[in-house]
C-alpha cells in the first residue's frame, strides 16, 4: 500500500458513509462516531498511515486536537503522502495552530505552496494565513488570502493578484 492508497473500494464506501454520519452525532456522541472510525480502521493493515489519519481526523473534528497531532504525525511519519498527506499536513497545520504553536504549522505549510497543485492549495493558503497572523504576520496572511481568491473573482483577478504581491514586496 503506497501513501496511502485505498484498501479496497468497499472499505473507502464505508469510511466515506461513516463520515457522511458526522453530523448525525452531537457533541455528547462524540466518542461514538470515534468508536465507528476506530472500528474501520481496526480492518487495516497494522504498518498502515490511512490508520492513524482516520482517527486524527476523528479526533480533530470532535474538538480534540491535542489527541489529534501525535496521529497526523504517525500518519505521515508511515508515509502518507498524495493527497491524504496534503490534508494531513494542512489539518496538522490547523491543530498545531490552535493549540498555540502556530510556527509548526507555517513551518509545516510553507513548502506546500511550492507543491503540485490540486484542489486544496486554497485550504493551503487559509490554513497558513492564520497561522502568519498568529505570529503577527497579517500582511503575509492576507496577501495569501486575497492571491487565493483571486481567481475565483469574475472579474478583478489581475488587480487583486497585483495587490496580493505588492502587501508582501518590499518598498
Amino acid at each position: 500500500m503506497c501513501e496511502g492508497e485505498p484498501v479496497n473500494e468497499d472499505w473507502e464506501e464505508r469510511t466515506a458513509a461513516a463520515w457522511a454520519t458526522f453530523d448525525d452525532y452531537d457533541e455528547a456522541d462524540a466518542a461514538d462516531f470515534r468508536a465507528v472510525i476506530d472500528k474501520l480502521v481496526a480492518e487495516l493493515p497494522a504498518a498502515s498511515p490511512l490508520g492513524p489519519f482516520e482517527q486524527a481526523c476523528a479526533w480533530d473534528s470532535t474538538g480534540h486536537s491535542d489527541k489529534a497531532i501525535p496521529l497526523y504525525r504517525e500518519a505521515l511519519a508511515r508515509g502518507l503522502g498524495g493527497y491524504r498527506g496534503r490534508r494531513t499536513k494542512i489539518q496538522l497545520a490547523s491543530s498545531l495552530r490552535n493549540l498555540g504553536k502556530p510556527e509548526e504549522g507555517v513551518d509545516l505549510l510553507g513548502p506546500e505552496l511550492e507543491a503540485p497543485s490540486d484542489e486544496l492549495d486554497d485550504a493551503v493558503r487559509a490554513c497558513l494565513a492564520l497561522c502568519l497572523a498568529d505570529l503577527g504576520r497579517e500582511r503575509e496572511g492576507l496577501a495569501l488570502v486575497i492571491g487565493a481568491l483571486a481567481p475565483h473573482l469574475p472579474r478583478y483577478q489581475r488587480s487583486m493578484a497585483n495587490y496580493a504581491r505588492l502587501l508582501v514586496e518590499p518598498e
